[in-house]
C-alpha cells in the first residue's frame, strides 16, 4: 500500500498582522537572495535570519526548518508565475492565439524574477523531497485548459485530455527545467523561447486539426 508522503510544516504561526506579513516576505527574500548568490551550500537559516534582519528565533516562529523555507519560497514563487500565466492566456494584452502562449512561456521561463540559480536550488529541493507533482499540479490546471481560451470563439477546444495535459505539460516544463538545471546560457533568450513556442503552438494545432476547428 502507497504510503502517503506528509508534507513539511511551512509556517508555524500564520502572519495575520501586516508587520508579521512583512517579516515573512523579508525573509522569503533574504533566502532568494542567498539562493542567488551561493546556491544550497551556503542555505543555512542562519544565513537567512542574518540577510532578512530578523533573530533566528524569529524565523522559527513561521519556518520549522530551511526545507519549509524552500518548499514556502517554491509555493510562492509558482503563484506567481501562474498569475502571470492566467493573465497571458486571458489575452490582456495581444489576443491572438500565439501571443498568448507566447506571453505564457515567457512568464514560465522568467519565474523567480530571473533568478535562474536560486530557482535551481529551490527545484533540487523539491525534487529530493519528492514534491514535484504538488508543484506541477497546478500548472497542468492551466495547460489543460489553453486550447479552451485562445483562438476565436468558434474554434476553441474542449479541455485536453489527460494524455495530451501530460504529454505537453511535461514537455514544457521538461524543457525550462532543464535549461534550469544545466544552466543553459539560453535560458532567457528569445531562440529558446520561440522553439518553446513553436513546441506548444504545434501540439495545440494538430489537436484541434483533429478536431476539426483550426486555429
Amino acid at each position: 500500500m502507497a504510503i502517503k508522503r506528509q508534507l513539511p510544516e511551512i509556517k508555524r504561526r500564520i502572519p495575520r498582522q501586516a508587520r508579521a506579513a512583512e517579516t515573512v516576505a523579508a525573509i522569503l527574500e533574504a533566502a532568494a537572495q542567498i539562493l542567488e548568490a551561493g546556491g544550497l551550500a551556503a542555505f543555512t537559516t542562519n544565513a537567512v535570519a542574518e540577510r532578512a534582519g530578523v533573530s533566528i528565533g524569529t524565523l522559527y516562529q513561521y519556518f520549522v526548518d530551511k526545507n519549509a523555507l524552500l518548499l514556502a519560497l517554491a509555493r510562492q514563487e509558482m503563484s506567481a508565475a501562474l498569475i502571470e500565466v492566467g493573465r497571458a492566456l486571458s489575452g490582456a494584452g495581444d489576443p491572438a492565439p500565439e501571443s498568448r502562449v507566447r506571453a505564457m512561456v515567457r512568464a514560465m521561463v522568467h519565474a523567480f524574477r530571473g533568478r535562474s540559480r536560486a530557482r535551481k536550488a529551490v527545484v533540487q529541493a523539491i525534487l529530493a523531497q519528492g514534491l514535484g507533482f504538488e508543484m506541477i499540479g497546478p500548472i497542468n490546471s492551466f495547460i489543460a485548459n489553453i486550447g479552451s481560451v485562445i483562438g476565436p470563439d468558434a474554434t476553441r477546444l474542449p479541455p485536453l485530455a489527460r494524455e495530451q495535459v501530460f504529454v505537453l505539460s511535461r514537455a514544457l516544463l521538461g524543457a525550462i527545467r532543464a535549461a534550469v538545471m544545466e544552466e543553459q546560457p539560453f535560458l532567457q533568450s528569445r531562440a529558446f523561447e520561440d522553439e518553446l513556442v513553436r513546441l506548444v503552438m504545434s501540439y495545440i494545432e494538430s489537436i484541434a486539426r483533429d478536431a476539426g476547428r483550426p486555429l
